[in-house]
Parts: structure tokens; sequence; C-alpha cells
């Protein structure tokens, strides 16, 4: 087995880290666009869109905080803090690691704040030494980056290792209703933010956010299931059979990532020769997957529960145009990738196998999204 260590990289350079921070601000600034076009197309409704944007203005203010916390790297700060761990293999976002220190941080952000001086007295104290001993106040904006670190997690809306299932209500009122639940999690088997949003018909007695039973088991087990490794036919019939009175209609994941660039990532196949080629200047050396699986019930058939009831049962519809639907266990798998002009100029160019099938969103300098 390979240890998953030896994938990470330490962003120890100043320069570089800040590159970084730059590159993903400037990606999930597009995302919500890709997202928008994507709707305008039709193949994102509304809803998932508004969910979506949700998510992407958390994976950003994660960015932002953890852009804070090692605005300094690399500096003498007169205290050891270390570097952002990225996985530079599998996904080139920020290892799980990262993400669970800062739930940490948060829970103590604070006690923490009480004991920092105020933005407005660091201020005044770096003035002071700049003027006074003509030196650079490096402990100081390390202090102050440390105080703007913990202000951004108090703030909170950031993207935590979990994200726990919301529920909106759709249609119906007694007998039968519809219900739209999301949630996500930082998949830490392959260091990426993965998105869930599940629509099903609710027959139970009480509704379903109001039901102190089912309400928390729902929660429990869709959040245990969340894993990138499970296919999604897997997750909607281990939830159907679990739970008789709810139906699972529609099932969909979205992948955000992985984000490949020449000087962070180590990726291997032909994105590494299009953006060695492409040559692009800063905030342009990137390219982002983003995959989008769809589960979706077809019919319902009647089970025994019991000797004199019977319960729904869900039948999904796999993908009959791939031949691969049992392998895949979606009903519909779309794969895109984002990406500047540039490295898509570099990739029309040597049209590598595979990527036909594959939705090119190209983004301009202006910040204008073509989709291919």
């Amino acid at each position: 087995m390979t240890n998953p260590a030896q994938d990470h990289r330490g962003l120890t350079d100043l320069l570089a880290s800040r590159r970084y921070f730059r590159k993903f601000e400037t990606i999930t600034t597009h995302l919500g666009r890709v997202a928008a076009v994507m709707e305008a197309e039709g193949s994102l409704s509304r809803e998932d869109v508004k969910i979506l944007a949700r998510y992407i203005r958390g994976i950003a203010y994660t960015f932002k905080a953890l852009s804070m916390k090692y605005l300094l790297v690399g500096r003498d700060t007169g205290q050891f803090f270390g570097s952002l761990a990225i996985d530079a293999t599998e996904s080139g976002f920020p290892t799980f690691q990262e993400l669970l220190v800062m739930a940490n941080d948060a829970q103590q952000a604070e006690a923490h704040l009480e004991n920092m001086p105020g933005i407005a007295a660091l201020k005044d104290r770096m003035v002071r030494q700049i003027v006074s001993e003509q030196a650079i106040p490096t402990r100081l904006q390390f202090a102050l980056s440390q105080r703007l670190y913990y202000e951004e997690l108090l703030g909170g809306h950031l993207f935590w290792a979990r994200m726990d299932p919301r529920i909106d209500w759709v249609e119906g009122f007694e007998g039968r209703r519809k219900y739209r639940i999301y949630w996500a999690v930082y998949d830490g088997q392959i260091n990426l933010p993965t998105i869930y949003v599940l629509e099903l018909d609710d027959t139970g007695r009480t509704a379903l956010p109001k039901d102190e039973r089912r309400w928390p088991e729902v929660q429990r087990h869709l959040m245990a299931q969340s894993l990138g490794a499970l296919k999604l036919l897997t997750i909607a019939r281990g939830f159907d059979e679990s739970f008789d009175d709810l139906h699972p209609k529609r099932l969909r994941r979205f992948h955000i990532g992985p984000m490949y660039s020449h000087s962070f990532t180590r990726q291997s196949g032909p994105i590494r020769d299009v953006l060695a080629e492409a040559k692009s200047p800063p905030g342009e050396d990137w390219t982002l997957a983003w995959t989008s699986e769809m589960l979706r019930s077809e019919d319902v058939t009647e089970t025994r529960a019991g000797w004199f009831s019977t319960v729904e049962r869900e039948m999904f519809a796999l993908d009959p145009f791939s031949g691969r639907g049992v392998d895949t266990g979606a009903t519909e798998t779309q794969r895109a990738i984002i990406l500047p002009q540039r490295p898509f100029q570099v990739l029309a160019e040597k049209n590598p196998p595979g990527f036909a099938a594959v939705r090119k969103f190209v983004v301009s300098p202006g910040g204008r999204v073509l989709s291919y």
C-alpha cells in the first residue's frame, strides 16, 4: 500500500503559498459562473445551483481562512507554525488533516481572540516599530494574521470536514410530502469536497423535519454513507431499505476537483502534458475537474413487510447508453473540466484520447465562461 503522507506537500515558500491561495480564489469565483451556465443549459436545476452556491462559498471562505493562517509562512515569526499541507498527487486541495485542525481551532476561536490585541492596536504597533526601529514588524504581522484567521473561523459559513444534512420542503402535505436533503463532506480518502443532494417522498405520519426519531436517524445514516468509494446505487438502496416510509427518488453527488497545476501538483497523463506545454502565466496554470453523478428512480415495486402490510421499494435506472451503468452505479455521469484559455487551446490542439466526451468550461481573464 502507498503511504498517503508521501503524496502530501508542504507549501513552505511564502510566494508559492500566496500564489496557491490566489489561484483558488480565482477558481472558486469561476465555479459559481460555471454552475450558472449549467443551469442555463438545463443540466442543473435552480435548486441545485442554490445548493452548490452555498457550498462553493464555504470552500472560498475556507481558503480565505487558511490564507490568513499561513500568510507569513517561511518568515521568522518567532514561532514554529508549519505550512499548508496539500495533496499534490490526487487532488491539489489541502489535506483532510488541515480541515480537522481548522475545525478544532474554530472551537477555541473566541478564547484566542479574547487574549489578542485588536486590529487597530496591532497596526499602531507596526507603524511605531517601522518608524522607531526601521524594521519590518514580522512578528506583529504574524499576530495580526492569526487574529484575522480566528475572526474568519468565528464568522462561520466555511466548508468543514462534515456538513450535516439540511432539509427543504418541496411540496405536499398530508399523506405524501416531498423533501430535498443536502449535505457535504470533505472526503478524507481523496481530499476533495463532495456535495450530495437527495430528493425523496415521505409517507410517514409526522413530517420528517419534525420527527424526533426519524430525522436524527436519517442524518446519521446519510453521513455514515457519504464515502466517495460507495456507488450511488449502494447508498440509495441502503437508505430505501432502512426507512420504510422514506422513498429516495433522485440522488446526486458532485465531486469538486481534483485541481491540477504544473507548479503545484504531480499529475500524470494528458493533463500534465497540456499544462507543461501551455506555459501559462501565474494565475492561469490550472485545470479543475468537476464530476456530477445522478441516480434516479424509474419505478416502484411493492414488497411484503410482515404478515399484513407491504412497503414501497424503489427501482433505480442505470445508464442505458454507456453500457457501464452497473459499474458506475448511476443513471448518469457527467464529467467536466474548467480551465483558462491558454491550457484549453493546447488541449484542443493535442486532442488526447478520452477527452472528447468531457465538457470543457473555458474562462477568460475577464471572467466570462464559455462551454464546449
